[in-house]
């Protein structure tokens, strides 16, 4: 990233932090050793992926034998959901989610259904909120699981999961949350939450890609969703990823130290984005704003614009945002997120996601509105004369 440019795209990934290399290093070259070797320099890897272990679970709130880690947020998603699913199958096939949660989730749950499993996506409001007396109500007593999103990654609205998950135990259900984009942003304590099941992904709060967290309450069987060697308790095997795994710890517990004070300082900043975006562009509005949100996200719908020529136009002038998940293989489609929130159709088509980070500035904020206003009304009248 050149000096001159402005990246506003911290959902998508987040770039490794110093320290977090720093710890990451001594594991890619002389201590990076096989940890289910029983010699010497086994042990010591071993001794890595065991301190690690026990970081995160201080960070959470949890023991060190409820944590599981994986190659990413989504396979956690996915251990998570196939796990429970196919584990309680005689005991029901009713599966529940929301209609806004990312696709690592949904497209789990589009796979169970042609196993024979029944998942029911439950609608959200206009502001990306779910009720939780409607959640309540949709339990059934062959409901074996209900995965809700901690913070959605288009909107960033966040949904109450402590009282959904003790909703689901009073009824004997199994509950999940995705608190993929969460980590960094809100609290993550996995008592106060209650969830049985938790996914984590380290590239989201400045670790590296390639390895994630599944957090799984003690004393809940989890089947493998990956065989072969045992490892991680006999529930994900393939040789552990230490390097990433101890940037991932590392990442994690400066996530957590310094929550508050950069939520404050970012969500002071997202305020000025979207307040300059709605005083200097007509026909703009702020996706999710009616409720809780993450203090970093800002979903804008511009009207009558394209998403992909405003994205094109931004990046041109050195201005890297999303139009939306960036999990789709490079795709641009219209937000399935959008669509749920009841938003028309042309408050879908020019959507715009801009999430903050560390390196946000005050300066870049002006500099964006100021480039906005230029794209959006250059891109109008392009538009008017077709």
């Amino acid at each position: 990233m050149t000096q001159d440019r402005i990246y506003l795209d911290y959902a998508a990934t987040t770039p490794v932090r110093a320290e977090v290399l720093e710890a990451m290093l001594p594991y890619f070259s002389e201590v990076g050793h096989n940890p289910s070797s029983l010699h010497r320099e086994g042990r010591r890897a071993r001794a890595a992926l065991d301190d690690a272990r026990d970081r995160v679970a201080a960070s959470l709130g949890a023991s060190r034998r409820e944590i599981v880690f994986t190659g990413s947020g989504s396979e956690a998603n996915n251990q998570a959901i196939f796990g429970v699913a196919r584990a309680n199958r005689e005991r029901g096939t009713h599966l529940l989610s929301t209609a806004i949660e990312h696709h690592a989730v949904l497209h789990a749950l589009d796979a169970l259904a042609g196993e024979g499993f029944k998942p029911e996506l439950l609608a959200v409001d206009g502001e990306g909120r779910l009720d939780p007396a409607a959640f309540a109500a949709a339990l059934t007593p062959q409901t074996t699981l209900a995965s809700v999103m901690y913070a959605n990654n288009e909107i960033g609205a966040v949904a109450p999961i402590g009282t959904l998950a003790r909703l689901a135990r009073e009824r004997g259900v199994l509950f999940h949350t995705d608190a993929v984009q969460a980590a960094g942003w809100l609290p993550i304590d996995v008592r106060e939450l209650q969830a049985d099941l938790l996914s984590l992904s380290a590239h989201k709060f400045h670790g590296p890609k390639g390895v994630g967290v599944l957090y799984v309450r003690e004393g809940l069987a989890l089947p493998a969703l990956v065989h072969g060697g045992g490892q991680e308790g006999g529930r994900r095997s393939g040789t552990e990823n230490v390097a990433g795994i101890v940037g991932l710890a590392r990442a994690l517990e400066l996530a957590v130290s310094e929550r508050e004070r950069k939520a404050a300082r970012i969500g002071a900043l997202r305020e000025r984005l979207e307040a300059g975006i709605l005083a200097s562009i007509p026909d703009a509005r702020i996706n999710g704003a009616g409720g809780p949100r993450l203090p970093n996200s800002a979903s804008v719908s511009f009207a009558d614009v394209d998403s992909e020529a405003l994205l094109m136009a931004l990046d041109m002038a050195g201005i890297a945002v999303s139009a939306g998940s960036a999990c789709a293989s490079g795709a641009l489609e219209p937000s399935h997120v959008i669509a749920a929130l009841g938003a028309g159709e042309r408050w879908q088509r020019g959507v715009i996601r801009f999430s903050l980070g560390a390196a946000t500035t005050p300066e870049q904020i002006e500099r964006v509105v100021t480039a906005l206003c230029e794209i959006v009304a250059q891109l109008r009248g392009v538009a008017s004369l077709a």
